[in-house]
């Protein structure tokens, strides 16, 4: 049982790769047609229907790129369709999902001092509030509201203030962020899937039938392409967050996510407005500058999201606290790697515990087992540098602790 959990730690990384890779490459593709979009140049010598073009140099060579709003007037032999870029990264996105906060719902995403609930309840709620956010945003796009496209974004804007608010009375700050994240990468990838692909898709058909396509589906699908460009970046930050407990671990997290979505807008501003040859809006960065330090003020706020404490022992935590060793395993752990992993650290230059992660408590230690054995027993990844200095023996002690906990046994 216990190989199981090196197998698990590999199978997700290994699933986690692939979402950074397929990321990489859907978002280099968005943010590069965006540029390319913005920057074409319109002139009477552009062939019949062509909206614009660019040159472009790179790699050694040259690249005359044109532009047709609706289809050119032949179709060629060579489409390429930018689509599995995005369908591979929700699909790998939603894998991690799964490896990482359902399967370990109790220590991820449930916090009983915010929401106790039972892990098919947590992982019900999180399923229904994706795919009802993709719902209810295609809904209000699709309806006469959505017309007005400045008026869309700035109550879709709200609606995700709204959804962070409510994702951080429901889970753990960590797992709120991360769900964030999902919400908005749901959309971003449906918009793809049921939207621009297939608007698209209706053109060429259209096209080979020798029929007139409807403008009106390349209007849609560049609605879509927007809000997926200005969601590009707090996606990612959400993302990248559960790293960063001073993001998602204080008592104002749903405003930092909120400001995160507008830093998102204005550092996307300025790279369409460049892109555009329409200025240089260097105000963007100022604001961006103030939201940020606007953050990092109210990550200073020292009230801890999920409260209180949380001592009680679930069953599966108790094997870990019940074995023998556990109290040399408490001994080594309080005083290898508290100093870092406490609400208040006292190592120097760590101002919150890496990742959130606290071990003050027997119940501390016996829901983070699973970690401490893979970080600290099978691999020497902690202590940093063994900073503390922890001792082979110590290490074989916190190996052989969670084997005969996982099996049952008793330790020396």
């Amino acid at each position: 049982m216990y190989e199981y959990a090196i197998a698990w730690d590999w199978l997700t990384f290994a699933v986690r790769w692939l979402h950074v890779i397929t990321a990489i490459a859907w978002i280099g593709s968005s943010f590069y047609f965006v540029a390319l979009d913005l920057g074409l140049k319109k002139h009477p010598a552009l062939p019949p229907g062509a909206y614009g073009e660019e040159w472009q140099v790179h790699g050694g060579g040259f690249y005359h790129i044109q532009k047709y709003l609706v289809a050119p007037a032949n179709m060629p032999d060579h489409l390429v369709w930018f689509k599995w870029e995005s369908y591979v990264t929700w699909l790998s996105g939603f894998g991690m999902l799964c490896l990482v906060y359902y399967a370990g719902a109790d220590l991820y995403m449930i916090d009983p001092a915010v929401l106790d609930v039972s892990k098919p309840v947590a992982i019900a709620i999180s399923l229904c509030s994706i795919a009802g956010g993709w719902l209810l945003y295609d809904l209000i796009c699709k309806s006469p509201f959505g017309n007005d496209n400045t008026r869309l974004m700035v109550a879709l804007y709200f609606i995700l203030v709204a959804v962070a608010w409510g994702y951080t009375h429901l889970f753990t700050g960590r797992a709120a962020f991360l769900h964030l994240g999902a919400f908005t990468a749901t959309i971003m990838s449906a918009n793809v899937f049921f939207i621009i692909i297939p608007n698209q898709k209706i053109v060429v058909a259209d096209l080979l039938a020798g029929r007139t396509p409807d403008a009106k589906y390349g209007r849609i699908a560049k609605q879509r392409s927007t809000h997926n460009n200005y969601l590009t970046l707090p996606v990612l930050f959400l993302m990248l967050s559960n790293h960063y407990p001073l993001a998602f671990g204080t008592q104002f997290n749903w405003i930092i996510a909120s400001l995160v979505f507008l830093m998102g807008v204005t550092i996307r501003h300025w790279f369409n407005t460049r892109h555009a040859n329409a200025g240089n809006p260097t105000w963007t960065w100022l604001a961006t500058v103030i939201l940020f330090i606007i953050i990092m003020w109210l990550s200073t706020v020292p009230k801890i999201l999920t409260g209180e404490p949380v001592t009680k022992i679930s069953a599966i935590q108790q094997p870990f606290v019940t074995a023998e060793a556990f109290p040399k395993v408490r001994d080594t752990v309080m005083g290898r790697c508290s100093m870092c992993h406490a609400k208040e650290p006292s190592w120097e230059g760590i101002v919150a515990p890496p990742k959130g992660v606290v071990f003050e408590t027997d119940r501390d230690i016996a829901a983070h087992a699973r970690e401490i054995y893979l970080q600290a027993g099978r691999s020497h990844a902690m202590p940093p540098a063994n900073a503390s200095h922890i001792t082979d023996e110590e290490r074989r002690l916190l190996v052989s602790w969670y084997e005969s906990a996982i099996n049952g046994e008793k330790t020396q």
